[in-house]
Order: C-alpha cells, then sequence, then structure tokens
C-alpha cells in the first residue's frame, strides 16, 4: 500500500481495468413484505439491472431475503430462510432500508455482461 502526504492509505488495484462487482451480481433474491417505497416490479427492474436474479421462493439457492417494511410479523418466506439459516445455507435476510443503501451503489462499479440500463 502507498500512503500519500495526508497520511492516509491508498489502495491500488494491480489490474486499472478491474471493476467491483456489486453485491447483487448473480445473486438470487427474494422479496417479503411490501416495499415502502416502490412497487414490487421496480424493486425487480432494479435488480436486474445490477446482475440480480430474482426468485418468487426461499430456496438453497437463494442468496438474499429482502424484508420489506411494509410487513407484519414474519413472513412465510422469512420463516424458511431462517430455518436454512439455521440449518447453515448462506442467506442474508435484509431490511429494505439497507436494500436501498446497496442499490444507491454507483453503477460505474458493476462488472456485468448485460446492457440493461435503469
Amino acid at each position: 500500500m502507498n500512503q500519500n502526504k495526508d497520511n492516509t492509505e491508498v489502495i491500488l488495484f494491480s489490474d486499472p481495468f478491474q471493476h467491483l462487482v456489486h453485491p447483487f451480481y448473480n445473486k438470487r433474491i427474494v422479496f417479503t413484505g411490501a416495499l415502502s417505497t416502490m412497487t414490487r416490479s421496480e424493486a425487480t427492474k432494479k435488480v436486474r439491472v445490477f446482475g440480480g436474479i430474482l426468485q418468487g421462493a426461499v430456496t438453497k439457492e437463494t442468496d438474499f431475503v429482502i424484508l420489506g417494511k411494509n410487513h407484519r410479523g414474519k413472513s412465510s418466506k422469512q420463516l424458511k430462510a431462517e430455518q436454512l439459516i439455521n440449518l447453515g445455507v448462506d442467506i442474508q435476510i435484509m431490511p429494505e432500508d439497507d436494500f436501498l443503501w446497496v442499490l444507491s451503489m454507483p453503477k460505474n462499479n458493476v462488472t456485468s455482461t448485460s446492457n440493461e440500463s435503469c
């Protein structure tokens, strides 16, 4: 690592054309509960732009379960995800606010073979 004159670390990629991969790229995502900030259709389009794969049900292949703010108690999808997590499956349960934060990550840092746009 190099240091600049302000004594803060500067990280240099070995390949200047290397791109960071968005957290949703090539990940399987399930929504549960109504989102408060957008429709399910809008959220689906945004996830697909970042290379995410939408699922209707939670399975061992699911990577993220997105919890909409407008839900009452735990949904069957959330319960299934928690059951699989307890069995050692790597599933992330993500509240809507965190989902929106991840969506806010710049698209230019995404490695994708898709030509889709927002």
